[in-house]
């Protein structure tokens, strides 16, 4: 039986058949000795067909199907032509020795070629791969060095390619940096507190936020200048005017001493820069809100936007955290613990990042475990929903949040929660209601713009109709008029001689009936 091996290369697919493969008995090391010398393993293997691609273009398009695969066309007509004819009802005499058997498998189906993918058949593509450019002699040298550098940048380029509303990378450096800047914040908000109580102690008890500290501190500066005329200004910046009243009252009879103005100077630019960078914080904390809606609706709606970013950050990607079990995504963030429970034979631990839920708070000491497990099952769902479903939508991590505040119920109060099968349903069926109204109000919109602009036209053309209609009505009026005179003239006319023919009608009645009477 003959042996064809498909060779897939930078340049093109070369088909190649092995000979002598019996002598050999199939022997993989046989093989493995005789492929680093050209002049015996010229001997077994030899070309039997090569087809170039056209373009660059064709080449990562067939290499991205190979990759995933899928026979495409043009290899289809390659084996069809260079192959022998597999003919219904009798066993081929031939078999085709590919690398992949996911592609092998495929053609196959095809086909109905024979496969064959072993190590046997790799050790020859191994030798085929080293000594290509011997078997293909119009090839000149670096050539094919060449092609698989151009291809290898196409390849790499293309799957670095994503959807640029789907970026969980993003969410990843924005959740870093958020806990950056909260450190950061707290510690140059203390370092404000610390360098003003020098000049105004009493402050720090009265106002206890950091950002607010910054701002009264800044509007203060020295408090030797602090007055009642001030009042209104403070209570804008505090919410309440005893509080400022109080500030007030306080800088009057302050212990702390006076400051140089250069001094309070960088006081006041120090903590405009912490408001700055808390002003910061706040506008990347709706930016990180709007790329998990975008990446993660579901987790989003399930655990938040904190907890959903800090999971995708840990797993390292979405499609990581989607590929986690439940029991992993439980523990994601508490690996020491684990490792350390499983070394001292200790108990392990419940919950990792999901602890920072609200449900695992709300539920009492005994039942936080089983919650964690619980929570950690829907969130599994809905990172899979999110990374595989084609359509963005929130409606399954609402409804899986709603399973989640049932199951707290159940655990607290005994109320039987609903089952999964019923959620999913209603789940689907509130995401195709979304879809349909998205749907309906993209025409609605177009109608609503083309009304807009013809207005104007359909205003002039029924002022037009409209004189037309009132021209013509009185035309149709005129004629009318004189059709009703030259009827009535007629009528008269008529009346005239019924008269006449009436009255002679009547002497003739008269003399008849006289006639009568005198009989």
């Amino acid at each position: 039986m003959s042996l064809f091996l498909l060779h897939e290369t930078a340049a093109g697919y070369a088909l190649l058949e092995a000979h002598g493969i019996d002598e050999i008995g199939q022997n993989t090391e046989a093989v493995r000795n005789s492929v680093t010398d050209f002049n015996r393993f010229g001997k077994v293997v030899k070309l039997r067909s090569f087809n170039p691609f056209t373009s660059a273009l064709e080449g990562l398009e067939q290499i991205n199907a190979v990759s995933e695969g899928i026979m495409t066309d043009e290899l289809r007509t390659v084996l069809e032509t260079n192959l022998p004819k597999v003919k219904e009802g009798k066993k081929p005499k031939f078999t085709l020795g590919v690398v992949e058997s996911k592609i092998g498998s495929h053609i196959h189906e095809a086909t109905k070629i024979p496969v064959q993918s072993n190590e046997f058949v790799g050790e020859l593509l191994r030798g085929v791969r080293q000594h290509f450019d011997k078997f293909v002699g119009d090839l000149k040298p670096g050539d094919l060095e060449k092609a698989q550098l151009g291809l290898c940048h196409s390849y790499s380029r293309a799957k670095v390619k994503f959807n640029v509303n789907r970026v969980d990378n993003m969410v990843i450096q924005a959740i870093f940096l958020l806990d950056t800047l909260d450190k950061d914040i707290n510690s140059f908000a203390m370092r404000v507190r610390e360098w003003y109580s020098w000049h105004f102690p009493e402050l720090v008890k009265i106002v206890n936020d950091n950002y607010l500290y910054c701002k009264v501190a800044k509007f203060i500066e020295d408090k030797s200048k602090l007055a009642e005329d001030k009042i209104e200004a403070l209570t804008d910046l505090v919410g309440d005017e005893d509080k400022a009243k109080e500030i007030v009252e306080a800088a009057k009879a302050s212990m702390g001493q006076d400051l140089s103005p250069v001094d309070l100077i960088n006081v006041h630019q120090f903590a405009q820069r912490v408001m700055d960078l808390s002003d910061y914080r706040r506008r990347l904390s709706d930016y990180l809100s709007a790329k998990m809606n975008d990446i993660a609706p579901n987790l989003q709606s399930l655990v938040g936007d904190s907890v959903g970013a800090r999971l995708i950050s840990h797993a390292g990607s979405l499609t990581n955290l989607a590929k986690c079990p439940s029991s992993t995504l439980q523990i994601l963030g508490a690996e020491k613990a684990l490792f350390r429970a499983l070394k001292t034979r200790g108990n392990t631990p419940k919950y990792g990042l999901i602890f920072h839920s609200s449900f695992i708070g709300r539920a009492s000491a005994k039942n936080k475990g089983r919650m964690a497990r619980y929570l950690a099952n829907k969130c599994s769902i809905a990172s899979r929903i999110d990374c595989f479903s084609e359509k963005g939508t929130s409606a399954f991590g609402e409804k899986l949040r709603e399973q989640v505040e049932e199951r707290l119920d159940f655990y607290d109060k005994g109320v039987a929660p609903r089952k999964n099968i019923d959620v999913m349903k209603s789940a689907i069926e509130s995401a195709d209601n979304n879809d349909t109204e998205m749907e309906t109000e993209e025409p609605s919109a177009k109608k609503t713009k083309k009304k807009k602009q013809k207005p104007a036209a359909e205003d002039d053309k029924a002022e037009e109709t409209t004189n037309g209609d009132a021209e013509h009505k009185s035309e149709k009026k005129k004629k009318k008029k004189e059709k009703r005179k030259l009827e009535q003239e007629v009528e008269v006319q008529e009346q005239v001689v019924d008269d006449g023919a009436n009255g002679e009608s009547g002497k003739k009645k008269k003399k008849k009936s006289k006639r009568k009477d005198t009989e």
